[in-house]
């Protein structure tokens, strides 16, 4: 039997399609993609940070799509592109930063790329012989929000992140300093020169320091800083002193700081308090005063081996420097004087409870000059011949008054003592010389010849046995006088003439040994210039290495290879 269904043809049979009023299972699989590639879409870009823009002088080693940005050796983006500025002077980076950057990239932001670096301090970067080359990033702490940056040439002395403190040093000039200068602390390293450059006035230095955390609190408001750059070389009384902080301070400069002798701390120093840099360690020792008189000396003898600068000394305690040496005719007299005008510490000669004010100091100085006040010229080292003013009391000398020309002071001088004896043996020699002693000796032996005559002519028979025996002793008398006066004018006197010449001889060679243009002097500057060449050739093979950090690891390539 054949069912018919729909009243089709009898036998055929008949489908009947149903539609669905749900989805198909088959459709899961392709939304259940899109939707994960979507989420990954959105997760991607919701952690996708800022595109920035670097701006470099040259981009040596840096790849796009190759290149990181890191901080902390953590990858925080990475560089997309590399083009040349408009002008072609600049090498622009653009780069992708993760979000994790984004609140940080400010105007305080700072950027540069890490190449090996070897300087006399320090060595960095030499992972990126292996790793490759990249940008490293000093996240800025406040200020605007900003996406186009200057990168920096060198890399930063000290990052933000960094415990311490910045403190100013004001000086003359920069010396052998430089950034990246170590700074010690009892020749320990506790810091570094982070930058300098020309005050308000243009006149000084001011360079910024940074001392680390927690040695930054060593620092106090009567703490000294000066200059440990090159070696210290002195000679006196103790002996020769060389002394220096460090290798690294000798090649590429440093800075030291510690109290005065005998000082403590007052208090401890602000961030950014301004300090005076000292020439050396000797120099902080030294009170600061804030007055300066000048004095006029004159002095009639050879001031070879003074100098602008040298000392100027009471009793060996230092109270002033000489300022300007010159020379003056005195057509008058026609002879020639030197005027030296030196710089003294009024506070320090005086004291500083002494009221020289509204010229109480002056009357005070006449006084003294009443007293013998004289300077004289001393020798202020025997190797290098250089020589200093001092003061002294000397009260035999001939009283002298003190005057006044162009409002300063003329203080009265003393010859110098080796001078002064050397002038006193050249004058008794000039006197021996004068004296006749031929003549003398000749009259003396005719006197005596005539004596003797008159006494052999004396009846002695009738003189008693006493006078006979004193006039014995009288003819014996007169002729060792007779010898004396031969041996006087024979021996005596040219042997005193040489003794004489020898000791003036000799005072003159000690005068040539010790001065200025001596041998040993000449020596001494030789040993110090190639001493000087050694220190340059130090810091010419760290700037080779600075150059080319690889020659480490490589060695020194052929002239004109690459």
């Amino acid at each position: 039997m054949v069912n018919q269904i729909g009243g089709g043809e009898p036998g055929l049979a008949t489908s009947q399609v149903r539609v669905s009023k749900g989805l198909s299972l088959v459709w899961l699989v392709p939304l259940t993609a899109l939707a994960i590639a979507g989420w990954l879409l959105f997760k991607t870009w919701s952690e996708q940070g800022e595109r920035i823009t670097i701006h470099f002088k040259k981009a040596a080693g840096i790849e796009a799509g190759k290149a990181r940005i890191k901080y902390k050796d953590v990858e925080i983006g990475q560089v997309e592109s590399i083009t040349l500025s408009p002008d072609m002077r600049e090498v622009m980076v653009t780069a992708r930063m993760s979000k994790v950057a984004t609140p940080y990239l400010t105007e305080k932001a700072k950027f540069w790329i890490v190449q090996p670096k070897i300087t006399a301090s320090r060595v960095s970067g030499l992972d990126t012989l292996f790793s490759g080359t990249y940008i490293a990033m000093d996240p800025g702490r406040g200020g605007e929000s900003r996406r186009d940056f200057v990168g920096l040439e060198e890399s930063p002395p000290v990052t933000t992140d960094a415990p311490g403190r910045y403190f100013t040093l004001k000086a003359e000039g920069l010396g052998s300093l430089d950034i990246d200068s170590p700074v010690y602390y009892r020749q320990i390293k506790v810091g570094q020169v982070v930058s300098y450059g020309f005050d308000a006035s243009g006149r000084a230095v001011d360079i910024r320091i940074f001392v680390n955390a927690p040695h930054d609190r060593q620092i106090s408001n009567n703490t000294r800083f000066w200059n440990a750059s090159g070696i210290n070389l002195s000679l006196d009384a103790t002996g020769v002193k060389l002394a220096t902080e460090s290798l690294a301070s000798i090649v590429s400069g440093g800075i030291a700081f510690d109290l005065p002798p005998h000082a403590a701390p007052n208090g401890q120093a602000a961030e950014n308090q301004v300090f005076d840099l000292y020439p050396s360690k000797d120099a902080i020792s030294q009170e600061n005063y804030h007055y300066t008189d000048s004095w006029l000396l004159y002095f009639d003898q050879s001031v070879r081996g003074l100098t602008v600068g040298a000392p100027v000394e009471f009793r060996g305690i230092r109270i002033g420097v000489v300022s300007s040496i010159d020379l003056e005719f005195e057509s008058a007299a026609l002879k020639f004087r030197t005027p030296v005008v030196v710089a003294i510490d009024p506070e320090r000669f005086f004291g500083k409870d002494t009221d020289i004010s509204h010229g109480k100091g002056l009357i005070l100085l006449k006084k003294f000059v009443g007293h013998g006040l004289r300077a004289v010229l001393k020798s202020g080292n025997l190797l290098t011949g250089q020589l200093l003013i001092d003061f002294d009391f000397y009260p035999k000398e001939p009283s002298a008054a003190l005057v006044v020309k162009d409002s300063l002071p003329v203080m009265p001088t003393k010859q110098a003592e080796l001078q002064q004896i050397t002038d006193t043996l050249n004058s008794l020699l000039g006197k021996l010389e004068t004296i006749p002693f031929a003549q003398l000796g000749q009259d003396l032996h005719l006197t005596l010849k005539s004596a003797r005559r008159t006494m052999d002519e004396l009846p002695v028979k009738e003189m008693s046995q006493e006078l006979r025996d004193t006039l014995k002793e009288a003819r014996t008398s007169m002729r060792e006088i007779d010898a004396l006066s031969r041996n006087l004018n024979r021996q005596t006197a040219p042997a005193l003439t040489k003794a004489l010449e020898q000791l003036t001889s000799t005072l003159n060679d000690l005068e040539d040994s010790l001065g200025s243009d001596s041998p040993t002097n000449y020596q001494l500057q030789q040993t110090l210039h190639e001493m000087t060449m050694t220190s340059r050739s130090l810091r010419g093979l760290t700037d080779y290495l600075e150059r080319h950090p690889d020659s480490l690891i490589y060695g020194k390539g052929q002239e004109g290879s690459p």
